[in-house]
């Protein structure tokens, strides 16, 4: 069975960010997360949505000498 969900240490492994960027996330309902008890886990799909809608690093124009 292909896994459905992640823990918060699996979204830091997979994401990159630090454990505090991503509960701030959560709490400001941009990444939404589900608990279960103690366990907080985020759906894949919600996860892939999330770094979607995330903005583009923006480009920097070449710097022209003269």
């Amino acid at each position: 069975m292909k896994q459905l969900s992640l823990t918060i240490e699996e979204v830091q492994t997979a994401t990159g960010l630090g454990r505090t960027k991503i509960y701030e996330a959560i709490s400001q309902g941009l990444l939404p997360a589900k608990k279960w008890g103690k366990r907080t886990v985020v759906l894949k799909a919600d996860l892939e949505n999330f770094l979607e809608k995330l903005s583009d690093y923006p480009v920097r124009e070449e710097v022209k000498n003269g």
